[in-house]
């Protein structure tokens, strides 16, 4: 890690723009009003170029649609924050990055959420095409993290036969917790997903759009995931209630892993997250369990997967109407 700290383009401004240059426009300068390839020229402002284009001659520069474009903060720094979030299997704090970089926390704070931005794609939903197939395994399982303020908890009308509610006070969900829901593919990869409740109707309709339908399907014994089970291959279940954890090559034992990797990230390095960035989160820890070693992704190799993610993404303090 010390080696690669001490690259050029870590080190001051004009070398990173050169290296990022390098590897964006590998063809030359990309006009990104236009499309057009190679035909533009450099003004007298460093890294600004203009369109050669007769309808188009509109400036850009490299960071342009990107999530760092129209940044203040010097671009060995982002590329240095790339790094540092990419290679930290827990995350990375804005005050440790602050620390680190030498820049405010309210600018670390920025750089974090919008190298975030970079790194959904995969997970969140964004994946592309189903999990799974024919012959393979997808686990699937939920989770609670964060309390629900006391006023948006959920409130069950449902009452048995004799008036009692079937929960503890009518609420919905352990503990009045955001509940998440994570399908896990063996071996593979992973999507996650920030629920504004974990029932049968949500549960079911994250499974049936995210796995195709000849896949194995594995969970616990939760009854969320009885009726749409029936959907695919198979439903093969471990009943943890009787301490069972696997039994051949059934088993949740992988998503189990990933809801560990990220809760000791949100809790030992973040400490706090507000519900309406909860999805950023998962997109982070999903992006970096998407590029892990076991899948040949290594440091740098992750690194540059989350830079390309920076491409066409914008993440302002105040979207546009």
């Amino acid at each position: 890690m010390s080696n690669a700290l001490t690259a050029p383009h870590f080190q001051n401004h004009e070398a990173a723009r050169e290296w990022l240059e390098a590897r964006r426009w590998p063809e030359g300068p990309v006009c990104p009003h236009c499309g057009v390839i190679g035909h533009s020229y450099a003004t007298k402002r460093a890294g600004i170029y203009r369109c050669a284009e007769a309808e188009c001659r509109k400036d850009f520069s490299v960071t342009m649609n990107t999530v760092m474009e129209r940044s203040h903060i010097p671009l060995n720094k982002w590329l240095m924050g790339f790094y540092l979030m990419s290679a930290s299997k827990k995350g990375m704090s804005a005050h440790q990055l602050h620390r680190a970089l030498g820049v405010s926390y309210k600018a670390a704070w920025f750089m974090c959420h919008r190298i975030r931005e970079a790194m959904a794609g995969e997970g969140f939903g964004g994946g592309s095409g189903p999990m799974g197939g024919e012959g393979k395994i997808v686990e699937a399982d939920e989770t609670y993290f964060g309390n629900v303020p006391e006023a948006k908890r959920r409130v069950s009308p449902r009452r048995a036969k004799d008036g009692r509610q079937f929960t503890k006070g009518g609420r919905v969900g352990p503990g009045g917790k955001r509940a998440i829901v994570s399908l896990v593919e063996r071996g593979g990869k992973v999507r996650s997903f920030h629920a504004a409740v974990a029932d049968g109707e949500t549960v079911a309709r994250i499974v049936n759009e995210n796995i195709a339908k000849e896949t194995r399907l594995q969970t616990d014994e939760s009854r969320l995931y009885t009726k749409v089970g029936a959907n695919f291959a198979a439903h093969e279940t471990v009943n943890h209630g009787a301490k069972e954890y696997a039994r051949g090559d059934v088993t949740t034992n992988s998503v189990e892993g990933y809801f560990s990797i990220f809760k000791r990230g949100m809790k030992g390095v973040y400490q706090h997250c507000s519900e309406k960035h909860l999805h950023r989160y998962l997109a982070e820890f999903d992006f970096r369990y998407n590029h892990r070693v076991a899948l040949g992704c290594g440091d740098i190799d992750r690194t540059m997967a989350a830079i390309k993610g920076a491409e066409g993404k914008r993440l302002m303090y105040r979207q546009a109407h």
